[in-house]
């Protein structure tokens, strides 16, 4: 045992060392409060805080026809903001009551909140209470994600306090019921208002408040236009918070009468395939605004519907042993106005849209393009081209449909027969860069493939990159650029008086249809066109106009799978000679200005009759005359 004196002095030995691990703890402390205030410091000077500060402008677009008709509507909806102070009490109680009671107590941050939350959560087993106040919702709606990291949290926390030292409690509460988000792309409660209940703000009742304060927890699945029962439970819980509150006595609770769902708002689908495709336009011609901004479209509705008639009533016949299960369709003006689109069967089943979105290799209606390139270099109608199978690329060798062969051809039969070995041919005369330089004079900007089989149209494009090419040709304007809005043009679209090519290229195309592989898209009045086929049968095209309008069809299987011998000739031409048959019954209607309701696509015989009128309107078109060549309507040639 130590002496006394011993057992002092080693105790005074061991006083630095417990004063030394305080000292540490200390250091700790002031680092953190150090990092604390850095955080806040570079939070206030780097990060975009006041956005807080004005609401943002938002709105749903509502897509009209060209007669005005809506259909479609897609975007948030935002309506002017709330001022919380103007609110009657039972609105902002409402919102208190669920989602933060000690709103104008705290600062941004409620600890009684976040223990009364921790406790229902470990009492229930699960997360039933964020703790959130109103302050940190608003700092993560205008700031932040929605991960649940702690990260996330910090940050919620930090932007909380600056907001709070920044805004009045009636400015946050303000800004809070201005963006929020409530369902059906309302955000904002004066959008939420008028599209449930089709009423304001400074209107609302006790039990529409609470139904509305009640969304915020879970918007999509309690939104009222789709699930009321759930919505009118959730709002009794409000009514229980808000009398557990103070806010309401058991008597008032027991007289609330809880809402039915009274839209303010059309119902209109959320897209389309034509819908789909304009909103970018439409959003990059508008400015951004509170409410619903309605945008005037190109789309005729009577044409929209004969393009989804044609393409349905084809490929449910023929199409359905031939294994053709989808098909594309877009109908231009010559100016690149669409007035019809069609991406798909069923835009409910598969938004995606094979007329914008899918790449797919045109075949043989590339040959526009090569057939321009060497008109353009000096070839003529009458100039002779090689047809005969002794060309060799390498280890390739091109093949016609059916291995037919004509020796020396001029370019009017060539074309007319859709010949591969005359095509390649006349690319290597031109080169495959001035191939690929009339494509892209002509508004094609996907990537061409220099090789020899870009004669055969293998590089992918889309079909509406194509038929805006054709549009190119039958307007005499280069590069024509598809719109979906009324009013719109492109700035770059300039008239060629002198294209002498074109002229050229306008008789070849007419002869396909009137004597070549595209007799199946007759129509009564002069027509012009091209077909393509790809390899295995797994494309099949048709592209051409008639009267103002330019059409192209796609038609194939999704997974690229072959089809049973369509080609360009067969099913694609079908849609584009029925589809174009029933717009020009309304084109002649409304040359005459008769306002009639065309008759439905499947009724020839009405068709029949009515195309008198179109006939009649159609007759003074200024286009060349195509010269009479023997018939070559024969199959198509696959590429």
């Amino acid at each position: 045992m130590s002496e006394p004196w011993l057992q002092e002095a080693e105790a005074e030995d061991d006083a630095p060392r417990r004063r030394s691990a305080w000292f540490w703890v200390r250091i700790g402390l002031a680092a953190g409060v150090l990092v604390f205030l850095a955080a806040f410091a570079w939070l206030f000077f780097t990060a975009p805080l006041s956005a807080a500060l004005e609401p943002r402008k938002d709105n749903a677009l509502v897509i009209l026809t060209a007669e005005g008709r809506p259909i479609a509507r897609q975007g948030s909806y935002q309506e002017a903001p709330v001022v919380a102070s103007k609110l009657p009490a039972h609105v902002r109680q409402a919102f208190m009551a669920i989602e933060d009671r000690r709103f104008y107590d705290h600062l941004g941050v409620d600890p009684l909140g976040l223990a009364r939350a921790l406790f229902t959560n470990v009492k229930a087993g699960d997360v039933r209470q964020g703790g959130s106040t109103i302050t940190q919702q608003l700092a993560k709606n205008s700031f932040l994600t929605m991960d649940r990291s702690y990260k996330r949290k910090v940050q919620e926390v930090l932007i909380a306090f600056w907001l709070e030292s920044w805004l009045s409690k009636d400015e946050i509460f303000s800004r809070y019921l201005s963006s929020v988000y409530f369902g059906d792309g309302a955000y904002g409660l004066a959008a939420a208002a008028r599209t449930f209940f089709d009423t304001t703000p400074e209107r609302l009742t006790v039990g529409q408040a609470a139904m509305l304060a009640g969304l915020v927890k879970a918007p999509s699945r309690l939104d009222p236009s789709r699930n009321i029962e759930g919505a009118t439970a959730r709002a009794r819980v409000v009514v229980a918070a808000m009398v557990d509150a103070g806010f309401l006595t058991p008597a008032q609770a027991a007289t609330v009468r809880y809402p039915r769902y009274t839209p303010g708002r059309e119902e209109l689908p959320g897209g389309s395939y034509f819908a789909d495709w304009v909103l970018p336009q439409a959003r990059a011609a508008n400015e951004e605004q509170f409410g619903e901004v309605k945008v005037t479209s190109t789309l005729d509705s009577v044409l929209q519907k004969y393009a989804e008639d044609a393409v349905e009533r084809i490929l449910k016949g023929d199409g359905s042993w031939q294994g053709a299960s989808e098909a594309a369709l877009v109908a231009m003006r010559m100016n690149g106005e669409v007035v019809a689109l069609v991406g798909g069967r069923d835009y409910a089943r598969n938004q995606y849209n094979r007329a914008t979105q899918a790449k797919r290799q045109p075949g043989s209606s590339f040959k526009l393009f090569v057939y321009l390139a060497a008109l353009e270099r000096g070839f003529t109608l009458d100039s002779q081209v090689d047809d005969s199978p002794t060309i060799m690329i390498g280890d390739w060798a091109p093949k016609n449909d059916e291995e037919k062969y004509r020796g020396l051809i001029n370019l009017r039969t060539a074309f007319a027969a859709s010949s591969n070995i005359a095509a390649i041919r006349l690319q290597q005369a031109v080169g495959s860069e001035a191939v690929i330089a009339e494509a892209r004079k002509l508004g094609v900007k996907s990537y061409l493939n220099p090789w020899p089989s870009l004669a055969l149209g293998t590089s992918p494009m889309t079909l509406m990159e194509l038929t805006s090419a054709y549009a190119a040709v039958a307007s005499g304007r280069y590069p024509v650029v598809a719109t979906g809005l009324a009013g719109q043009r492109a700035v770059d679209n300039r008239p060629l008086p002198a294209w002498p090519a074109r002229e050229s290229m306008l008789q070849l195309l007419e002869t396909v249809i009137r004597n070549g592989t595209g007799s199946t898209a007759k129509l009564p009045i002069r027509a012009y066109g091209k077909t393509g086929t790809t390899q295995n049968h797994r494309d099949a095209l048709f592209v051409g106009f008639a009267g103002d309008l330019v059409v192209g069809v796609w038609v194939g299987n999704d997974d690229n799978q072959p089809m049973k011998g369509v080609s360009g000739r067969g099913l694609p031409a079908l849609i584009w000679r029925d589809f174009m048959r029933a717009a020009l019954v309304k084109t002649g209607a409304m040359a005459q200005g008769v306002r009639v309701e065309a008759p439905p696509i499947a009724d020839e015989a009405a068709l029949d009759a009515a195309g008198d009128a179109a006939l009649q309107a159609m007759e003074d078109m200024a286009v060349p005359e195509a010269p009479v060549v023997p018939d070559l309507s024969e199959p198509e040639p696959p590429q």
